[in-house]
């Protein structure tokens, strides 16, 4: 498949992801997915190939909406309730809601860092978070600066003074491996674990913010 057919490709899975794993909300970000592959693809057939600003441009469009859910979703549990895990059928072992927050948070700070060419964080762990941030107020705080970081990582795009390494935690060799590559694996990884992270919301009887009037 051709560089550009894959760019397109990528976006598409992206704007499809939220369908499976959010239900609760995917009329907002699937409209806001679409309308970001839309631009990017009319821009690309105008011109036969994808910028690195229109690349750019709907990366961030799909960021920022994501990081509007995710956010509100952990804001929205309550604080004592970040230690709750469901146990019934096939949930036994699996992490806490605070965990999957951190993990999350985790996986953007290690994956933007790779993108940017840095060493993976040291607190990050091995996708655990630091250990460190324990309340729901430092856990929003790790959260909301792990996006800031994958934020900065999308708007490296296209800047070849910045190196790009692989991550342990990416499928990408060192030879395949791309700053848009990254950021999407990212952002991938995010829409999975939102979705999970519904389910806990409406487990201890809180509506998702996206899903609310």
């Amino acid at each position: 498949m051709g560089q550009r057919n894959w760019k397109l490709a990528c976006l598409f899975w992206l704007a499809c992801i939220p369908i499976a794993l959010a239900q609760s909300s995917r009329c907002n970000v699937e409209l806001v997915a679409r309308k970001a592959v839309t631009t990017s693809t009319t821009a690309a057939n105008a011109d036969g190939a994808l910028s690195a600003a229109q690349e750019r441009r709907a990366l961030q469009i799909l960021l920022k909406s994501l990081e509007r859910h995710v956010v509100s979703a952990a804001d929205a549990m309550p604080a004592d309730k970040y230690g709750f895990a469901p146990t019934d059928g096939e949930f036994q072992g699996v992490r806490t809601f605070g965990q999957q927050v951190k993990h999350l948070a985790a996986a953007n700070h290690i994956l933007a860092a790779a993108a940017l060419g840095e060493e993976p964080p040291a607190d990050a762990g091995d996708e655990a978070g630091p250990e460190t941030a324990r309340t729901k107020a430092e856990i929003l705080d790790y959260l909301k600066g792990s996006f800031a970081h994958l934020d900065s990582a999308v708007a490296a795009i296209g800047n070849t003074s910045i190196p790009v390494r692989p991550s342990e935690i990416s499928p990408l060799s060192a030879v395949s491996v791309t700053r848009m590559a990254l950021t999407v694996e990212a952002l991938i990884h995010d829409f999975d674990h939102y979705g999970q992270m519904i389910e806990y919301l409406r487990m201890n009887g809180v509506v998702p913010p996206a899903s609310r009037p």
